[in-house]
Protein backbone atom coordinates (compact mmCIF):
# COMPACT_ATOMS: atom_id res chain seq x y z
CA UNK A 1 0.00 0.00 0.00
CA UNK A 2 1.13 3.51 -0.68
CA UNK A 3 0.67 7.02 0.62
CA UNK A 4 0.42 9.15 -2.50
CA UNK A 5 -0.19 12.79 -3.25
CA UNK A 6 -1.17 14.81 -6.28
CA UNK A 7 0.32 18.28 -6.32
CA UNK A 8 -0.10 21.52 -8.20
CA UNK A 9 3.04 22.66 -9.99
CA UNK A 10 5.21 20.76 -7.50
CA UNK A 11 8.06 18.47 -8.46
CA UNK A 12 9.66 17.86 -5.08
CA UNK A 13 8.91 14.91 -2.82
CA UNK A 14 7.35 15.64 0.58
CA UNK A 15 8.79 12.41 1.94
CA UNK A 16 10.15 9.09 0.72
CA UNK A 17 6.67 7.57 1.08
CA UNK A 18 4.90 10.22 -0.98
CA UNK A 19 4.58 10.30 -4.76
CA UNK A 20 3.25 13.32 -6.61
CA UNK A 21 1.88 14.28 -9.98
CA UNK A 22 1.27 17.72 -11.39
CA UNK A 23 -2.08 19.46 -11.10
CA UNK A 24 -2.96 22.79 -12.69
CA UNK A 25 -4.84 25.81 -11.43
CA UNK A 26 -6.96 27.94 -13.68
CA UNK A 27 -5.89 31.53 -13.06
CA UNK A 28 -8.03 34.14 -11.31
CA UNK A 29 -7.72 36.20 -14.47
CA UNK A 30 -9.42 33.47 -16.52
CA UNK A 31 -12.15 33.16 -13.90
CA UNK A 32 -12.87 36.88 -13.95
CA UNK A 33 -12.73 37.04 -17.75
CA UNK A 34 -15.25 34.20 -17.87
CA UNK A 35 -17.50 36.21 -15.53
CA UNK A 36 -17.23 39.26 -17.80
CA UNK A 37 -18.05 37.16 -20.86
CA UNK A 38 -21.11 35.69 -19.14
CA UNK A 39 -22.22 39.18 -18.24
CA UNK A 40 -21.81 40.44 -21.80
CA UNK A 41 -23.64 37.44 -23.22
CA UNK A 42 -26.45 37.86 -20.72
CA UNK A 43 -26.91 41.50 -21.60
CA UNK A 44 -27.03 40.66 -25.30
CA UNK A 45 -29.57 37.88 -24.98
CA UNK A 46 -31.68 39.14 -22.05
CA UNK A 47 -30.88 36.09 -19.92
CA UNK A 48 -31.84 37.93 -16.77
CA UNK A 49 -35.46 36.97 -17.33
CA UNK A 50 -34.79 33.53 -18.81
CA UNK A 51 -35.47 30.33 -16.83
CA UNK A 52 -32.19 29.00 -18.22
CA UNK A 53 -30.29 31.38 -15.97
CA UNK A 54 -32.19 30.16 -12.94
CA UNK A 55 -31.30 26.52 -13.69
CA UNK A 56 -27.80 26.93 -14.98
CA UNK A 57 -25.96 25.86 -11.86
CA UNK A 58 -28.53 23.39 -10.55
CA UNK A 59 -29.45 19.81 -11.15
CA UNK A 60 -32.83 19.58 -12.84
CA UNK A 61 -34.22 17.11 -10.35
CA UNK A 62 -33.39 14.48 -7.77
CA UNK A 63 -33.79 10.93 -9.07
CA UNK A 64 -33.02 8.65 -6.17
CA UNK A 65 -29.37 9.58 -6.17
CA UNK A 66 -28.88 9.15 -9.91
CA UNK A 67 -28.66 12.77 -11.09
CA UNK A 68 -27.13 14.62 -8.18
CA UNK A 69 -25.55 17.46 -10.13
CA UNK A 70 -25.33 20.84 -8.44
CA UNK A 71 -23.13 22.88 -10.79
CA UNK A 72 -21.82 23.17 -14.33
CA UNK A 73 -18.11 23.58 -13.49
CA UNK A 74 -17.99 27.08 -15.00
CA UNK A 75 -16.14 28.27 -11.90
CA UNK A 76 -13.92 25.25 -11.33
CA UNK A 77 -10.23 26.16 -10.97
CA UNK A 78 -8.31 23.02 -9.98
CA UNK A 79 -7.70 20.01 -12.17
CA UNK A 80 -5.03 17.38 -12.71
CA UNK A 81 -4.05 14.11 -14.31
CA UNK A 82 -5.67 10.70 -14.03
CA UNK A 83 -4.62 7.76 -16.19
CA UNK A 84 -6.98 5.14 -17.59
CA UNK A 85 -6.13 1.89 -19.33
CA UNK A 86 -3.09 -0.23 -20.23
CA UNK A 87 -0.95 1.37 -21.48
CA UNK A 88 -2.24 4.43 -19.62
CA UNK A 89 -4.11 7.19 -21.41
CA UNK A 90 -3.86 10.55 -19.61
CA UNK A 91 -6.72 12.95 -18.91
CA UNK A 92 -7.05 16.27 -17.12
CA UNK A 93 -9.91 15.94 -14.63
CA UNK A 94 -11.52 18.01 -11.92
CA UNK A 95 -11.15 16.18 -8.59
CA UNK A 96 -14.62 16.94 -7.36
CA UNK A 97 -15.96 16.23 -3.86
CA UNK A 98 -19.36 17.43 -5.08
CA UNK A 99 -20.00 14.43 -7.36
CA UNK A 100 -19.20 10.73 -7.43
CA UNK A 101 -18.63 9.40 -10.96
CA UNK A 102 -15.56 9.28 -13.14
CA UNK A 103 -16.20 10.23 -16.76
CA UNK A 104 -14.01 11.17 -19.70
CA UNK A 105 -14.82 11.77 -23.38
CA UNK A 106 -14.41 8.87 -25.79
CA UNK A 107 -13.01 8.99 -29.30
CA UNK A 108 -15.76 10.42 -31.49
CA UNK A 109 -17.45 12.31 -28.67
CA UNK A 110 -19.78 15.12 -29.80
CA UNK A 111 -19.51 18.63 -28.31
CA UNK A 112 -16.16 17.73 -26.78
CA UNK A 113 -14.03 20.70 -27.76
CA UNK A 114 -12.54 21.34 -31.18
CA UNK A 115 -9.08 21.47 -32.76
CA UNK A 116 -8.80 25.25 -32.28
CA UNK A 117 -9.77 25.75 -28.63
CA UNK A 118 -10.73 23.54 -25.73
CA UNK A 119 -9.23 20.44 -27.37
CA UNK A 120 -9.90 17.34 -25.27
CA UNK A 121 -7.99 14.13 -24.68
CA UNK A 122 -10.28 11.24 -25.64
CA UNK A 123 -10.34 7.67 -24.39
CA UNK A 124 -9.93 4.84 -26.89
CA UNK A 125 -10.84 1.50 -25.31
CA UNK A 126 -9.49 -0.31 -28.36
CA UNK A 127 -6.00 0.73 -27.28
CA UNK A 128 -6.29 -0.69 -23.75
CA UNK A 129 -5.57 -4.34 -22.91
CA UNK A 130 -7.29 -3.99 -19.51
CA UNK A 131 -10.59 -2.66 -20.93
CA UNK A 132 -13.77 -4.63 -20.28
CA UNK A 133 -17.16 -3.93 -21.82
CA UNK A 134 -20.01 -2.92 -19.52
CA UNK A 135 -22.58 -1.30 -21.79
CA UNK A 136 -24.78 0.32 -19.14
CA UNK A 137 -26.23 3.70 -20.02
CA UNK A 138 -24.75 6.82 -18.42
CA UNK A 139 -26.40 10.22 -18.24
CA UNK A 140 -26.05 13.25 -15.99
CA UNK A 141 -28.62 15.98 -16.45
CA UNK A 142 -27.44 19.57 -16.12
CA UNK A 143 -29.51 22.74 -16.18
CA UNK A 144 -28.93 23.24 -19.90
CA UNK A 145 -28.96 19.60 -20.99
CA UNK A 146 -27.27 16.28 -20.39
CA UNK A 147 -23.88 14.62 -20.60
CA UNK A 148 -24.37 11.09 -21.86
CA UNK A 149 -22.52 7.96 -22.84
CA UNK A 150 -22.05 4.42 -21.55
CA UNK A 151 -20.22 2.61 -18.79
CA UNK A 152 -17.02 0.64 -19.26
CA UNK A 153 -14.39 -0.92 -16.99
CA UNK A 154 -10.67 -0.33 -17.03
CA UNK A 155 -7.74 0.24 -14.73
CA UNK A 156 -7.32 3.74 -13.25
CA UNK A 157 -4.01 5.14 -12.01
CA UNK A 158 -3.63 8.04 -9.59
CA UNK A 159 -0.30 9.69 -8.77
CA UNK A 160 1.63 7.36 -11.07
CA UNK A 161 1.53 4.35 -8.74
CA UNK A 162 -1.93 4.00 -7.18
CA UNK A 163 -3.51 1.42 -9.47
CA UNK A 164 -7.23 0.67 -9.13
CA UNK A 165 -8.32 -2.37 -11.13
CA UNK A 166 -11.62 -2.86 -12.98
CA UNK A 167 -12.94 0.60 -12.21
CA UNK A 168 -16.37 1.30 -13.66
CA UNK A 169 -16.43 4.69 -15.37
CA UNK A 170 -18.23 6.45 -18.18
CA UNK A 171 -17.14 6.97 -21.74
CA UNK A 172 -18.97 10.15 -22.73
CA UNK A 173 -20.32 10.32 -26.26
CA UNK A 174 -21.98 13.75 -25.99
CA UNK A 175 -20.95 16.51 -23.56
CA UNK A 176 -23.33 19.14 -24.86
CA UNK A 177 -25.04 19.52 -21.48
CA UNK A 178 -22.06 21.33 -20.00
CA UNK A 179 -22.16 23.95 -22.73
CA UNK A 180 -19.39 26.50 -22.97
CA UNK A 181 -18.10 25.70 -19.48
CA UNK A 182 -16.78 22.48 -20.98
CA UNK A 183 -15.98 23.70 -24.48
CA UNK A 184 -13.67 26.42 -23.16
CA UNK A 185 -12.56 24.55 -20.03
CA UNK A 186 -9.12 23.03 -19.64
CA UNK A 187 -10.44 19.78 -18.21
CA UNK A 188 -11.33 16.59 -20.09
CA UNK A 189 -13.56 14.98 -17.48
CA UNK A 190 -14.59 14.67 -13.85
CA UNK A 191 -13.33 12.37 -11.09
CA UNK A 192 -15.94 12.43 -8.35
CA UNK A 193 -14.80 12.07 -4.74
CA UNK A 194 -18.25 12.04 -3.16
CA UNK A 195 -20.01 8.91 -1.94
CA UNK A 196 -21.42 6.08 -4.03
CA UNK A 197 -24.90 6.88 -2.68
CA UNK A 198 -25.12 9.73 -5.21
CA UNK A 199 -23.26 8.12 -8.11
CA UNK A 200 -25.04 7.28 -11.33
CA UNK A 201 -26.32 3.68 -11.19
CA UNK A 202 -24.77 3.34 -7.68
CA UNK A 203 -21.36 2.89 -9.30
CA UNK A 204 -18.56 2.47 -6.72
CA UNK A 205 -16.31 5.52 -6.72
CA UNK A 206 -12.63 5.46 -7.60
CA UNK A 207 -11.67 6.17 -4.00
CA UNK A 208 -14.05 3.55 -2.60
CA UNK A 209 -12.41 0.95 -4.82
CA UNK A 210 -8.96 2.21 -3.83
CA UNK A 211 -9.91 1.45 -0.21
CA UNK A 212 -11.41 -1.98 -1.02
CA UNK A 213 -8.36 -2.98 -3.07
CA UNK A 214 -5.96 -1.86 -0.29
CA UNK A 215 -4.34 0.65 -2.60
CA UNK A 216 -4.22 3.39 0.08
CA UNK A 217 -2.97 3.15 3.67
CA UNK A 218 -5.91 5.03 5.17
CA UNK A 219 -9.46 5.78 3.89
CA UNK A 220 -8.54 9.45 3.76
CA UNK A 221 -7.75 12.10 1.16
CA UNK A 222 -6.75 15.70 1.84
CA UNK A 223 -6.64 19.00 -0.01
CA UNK A 224 -4.10 21.78 0.27
CA UNK A 225 -5.03 24.49 -2.23
CA UNK A 226 -2.40 27.11 -2.84
CA UNK A 227 -3.33 30.78 -2.89
CA UNK A 228 -2.42 31.64 -6.50
CA UNK A 229 0.34 29.09 -6.20
CA UNK A 230 1.05 25.39 -5.74
CA UNK A 231 -1.35 23.07 -3.96
CA UNK A 232 -1.66 19.38 -3.19
CA UNK A 233 -4.20 16.59 -3.13
CA UNK A 234 -3.07 13.67 -0.97
CA UNK A 235 -4.53 10.17 -1.08
CA UNK A 236 -4.17 7.79 1.86
CA UNK A 237 -3.49 10.33 4.60
CA UNK A 238 -2.62 13.98 5.16
CA UNK A 239 0.49 16.13 5.32
CA UNK A 240 0.89 17.95 8.65
CA UNK A 241 3.54 20.24 7.15
CA UNK A 242 0.79 22.00 5.21
CA UNK A 243 -1.22 23.32 8.16
CA UNK A 244 -0.90 24.99 11.54
CA UNK A 245 -2.02 23.50 14.86
CA UNK A 246 -4.32 20.48 15.07
CA UNK A 247 -7.06 19.19 12.83
CA UNK A 248 -10.60 19.64 14.15
CA UNK A 249 -13.07 17.05 12.88
CA UNK A 250 -16.80 17.36 12.33
CA UNK A 251 -19.22 14.50 11.61
CA UNK A 252 -21.07 14.50 8.32
CA UNK A 253 -24.81 15.09 8.44
CA UNK A 254 -25.17 12.91 5.33
CA UNK A 255 -22.76 10.66 3.43
CA UNK A 256 -23.88 11.79 -0.02
CA UNK A 257 -21.94 14.89 -0.83
CA UNK A 258 -19.49 15.78 1.95
CA UNK A 259 -22.35 17.40 3.83
CA UNK A 260 -22.06 19.10 7.21
CA UNK A 261 -24.16 21.40 9.37
CA UNK A 262 -22.99 24.97 9.89
CA UNK A 263 -23.61 26.59 13.27
CA UNK A 264 -23.53 30.02 11.75
CA UNK A 265 -22.18 32.34 9.07
CA UNK A 266 -21.71 36.00 9.95
CA UNK A 267 -19.96 39.30 9.39
CA UNK A 268 -19.56 40.85 12.83
CA UNK A 269 -22.95 42.09 14.04
CA UNK A 270 -23.92 43.32 10.57
CA UNK A 271 -24.90 40.01 9.02
CA UNK A 272 -26.02 36.66 10.42
CA UNK A 273 -27.26 34.02 8.01
CA UNK A 274 -30.76 32.77 8.67
CA UNK A 275 -32.62 29.62 7.66
CA UNK A 276 -31.27 26.18 6.88
CA UNK A 277 -27.51 25.86 7.41
CA UNK A 278 -26.83 22.59 5.61
CA UNK A 279 -23.58 22.87 3.66
CA UNK A 280 -21.31 20.79 1.49
CA UNK A 281 -17.55 21.11 1.17
CA UNK A 282 -16.93 21.12 -2.56
CA UNK A 283 -13.55 21.10 -4.30
CA UNK A 284 -15.24 21.30 -7.70
CA UNK A 285 -16.15 24.98 -7.52
CA UNK A 286 -14.17 28.04 -6.56
CA UNK A 287 -17.06 30.22 -5.41
CA UNK A 288 -19.00 29.94 -2.17
CA UNK A 289 -22.75 29.76 -2.55
CA UNK A 290 -25.77 30.32 -0.36
CA UNK A 291 -29.49 31.09 -0.61
CA UNK A 292 -30.10 34.03 -2.90
CA UNK A 293 -31.74 36.18 -0.23
CA UNK A 294 -28.92 35.57 2.28
CA UNK A 295 -26.15 36.19 -0.24
CA UNK A 296 -27.87 39.42 -1.29
CA UNK A 297 -27.81 40.59 2.33
CA UNK A 298 -24.16 39.63 2.71
CA UNK A 299 -23.27 41.47 -0.49
CA UNK A 300 -25.08 44.60 0.66
CA UNK A 301 -23.14 44.60 3.94
CA UNK A 302 -19.78 44.61 2.19
CA UNK A 303 -20.84 46.94 -0.65
CA UNK A 304 -20.97 44.49 -3.56
CA UNK A 305 -23.44 44.92 -6.41
CA UNK A 306 -25.24 42.18 -8.33
CA UNK A 307 -24.55 41.77 -12.03
CA UNK A 308 -27.00 40.68 -14.69
CA UNK A 309 -25.83 37.05 -14.40
CA UNK A 310 -26.38 36.92 -10.64
CA UNK A 311 -22.74 37.30 -9.61
CA UNK A 312 -21.49 40.18 -7.48
CA UNK A 313 -18.67 42.66 -7.99
CA UNK A 314 -17.21 45.31 -5.72
CA UNK A 315 -15.15 48.47 -6.14
CA UNK A 316 -11.56 47.22 -6.00
CA UNK A 317 -10.56 50.21 -3.84
CA UNK A 318 -12.64 48.76 -1.00
CA UNK A 319 -11.02 45.33 -0.92
CA UNK A 320 -8.29 46.02 1.64
CA UNK A 321 -10.84 47.24 4.19
CA UNK A 322 -13.48 44.53 3.87
CA UNK A 323 -14.70 42.92 7.11
CA UNK A 324 -13.96 39.30 8.01
CA UNK A 325 -16.43 36.50 7.42
CA UNK A 326 -16.85 33.96 10.23
CA UNK A 327 -18.16 30.46 9.58
CA UNK A 328 -18.92 28.42 12.70
CA UNK A 329 -18.63 24.64 12.34
CA UNK A 330 -18.84 22.21 15.25
CA UNK A 331 -18.68 25.10 17.70
CA UNK A 332 -15.42 26.44 16.24
CA UNK A 333 -14.99 29.71 14.34
CA UNK A 334 -13.32 29.62 10.93
CA UNK A 335 -12.45 33.14 9.85
CA UNK A 336 -11.96 34.26 6.26
CA UNK A 337 -10.38 37.73 5.90
CA UNK A 338 -12.53 40.01 3.76
CA UNK A 339 -9.90 40.32 1.05
CA UNK A 340 -9.93 36.53 0.64
CA UNK A 341 -13.58 36.74 -0.41
CA UNK A 342 -12.59 38.59 -3.56
CA UNK A 343 -11.19 37.23 -6.85
CA UNK A 344 -9.40 40.10 -8.54
CA UNK A 345 -8.11 40.46 -12.10
CA UNK A 346 -8.39 42.76 -15.11
CA UNK A 347 -9.48 45.64 -12.88
CA UNK A 348 -12.54 43.67 -11.78
CA UNK A 349 -13.15 42.45 -8.23
CA UNK A 350 -15.54 39.50 -8.16
CA UNK A 351 -17.17 38.54 -4.87
CA UNK A 352 -16.55 34.84 -4.33
CA UNK A 353 -20.18 34.29 -3.30
CA UNK A 354 -23.11 33.42 -5.53
CA UNK A 355 -26.77 33.10 -4.66
CA UNK A 356 -28.42 29.76 -5.47
CA UNK A 357 -31.69 28.29 -4.27
CA UNK A 358 -31.51 24.51 -4.47
CA UNK A 359 -34.52 22.18 -4.61
CA UNK A 360 -35.70 20.54 -1.41
CA UNK A 361 -33.19 17.96 -0.24
CA UNK A 362 -30.19 19.86 -1.55
CA UNK A 363 -27.69 21.87 0.49
CA UNK A 364 -28.23 25.53 1.31
CA UNK A 365 -24.54 26.49 1.34
CA UNK A 366 -21.46 25.38 -0.57
CA UNK A 367 -17.97 25.89 0.86
CA UNK A 368 -15.82 25.89 -2.26
CA UNK A 369 -12.16 26.50 -2.97
CA UNK A 370 -12.26 29.98 -1.42
CA UNK A 371 -12.80 28.31 1.96
CA UNK A 372 -10.48 25.37 1.24
CA UNK A 373 -7.59 27.67 0.33
CA UNK A 374 -7.69 29.05 3.86
CA UNK A 375 -8.25 25.71 5.62
CA UNK A 376 -6.47 22.43 4.95
CA UNK A 377 -9.26 19.89 4.55
CA UNK A 378 -9.15 16.17 5.36
CA UNK A 379 -11.92 13.86 4.13
CA UNK A 380 -12.33 10.54 5.99
CA UNK A 381 -14.43 8.15 3.91
CA UNK A 382 -14.98 5.47 6.57
CA UNK A 383 -15.45 7.65 9.65
CA UNK A 384 -17.62 10.02 7.58
CA UNK A 385 -15.90 13.09 8.96
CA UNK A 386 -14.14 16.18 7.64
CA UNK A 387 -11.17 17.72 9.42
CA UNK A 388 -10.07 21.35 9.15
CA UNK A 389 -6.91 23.21 10.14
CA UNK A 390 -5.49 26.60 9.18
CA UNK A 391 -3.55 26.15 5.95
CA UNK A 392 0.00 27.45 5.78
CA UNK A 393 0.76 29.95 3.06
CA UNK A 394 3.08 28.86 0.25
CA UNK A 395 3.83 25.51 1.93
CA UNK A 396 5.13 23.80 -1.21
Amino acid sequence: MKFAALCLFSVSMASAATSKIQLLKRSDEELVLAHLKRERDALMTFYESSPVMEKRYLRKEFQGGESEVIKDYANAQYYGVVEIGSPPQSFQVIFDTGSSNLWVPKVGCKHCGNPFFGKKHKYDHGESSSYAEDGGDFEIRYGSGSVSGFFSEDSVTLADDLLISAQRFAEVTDAGGLGMAYSFGKFDGILGLGFSSISIDNTPTVFENAIKQNVVDQPVFSFYLGDNGPGELTFGGYDSSKFEGDLTYVKLSAATYWQIQLDGLSIGDKFNAEGDMTAIVDSGTSLMTGPKAEVAKLATVIGAKRSVVGEYTIDCSLVDNLPDLTIKIGGKDYVLPGKDLIIQAQGTCLLAFMGMDFPAGGPSWILGDVFMRSYYTVFNYVDETIGFAKAKKNAL
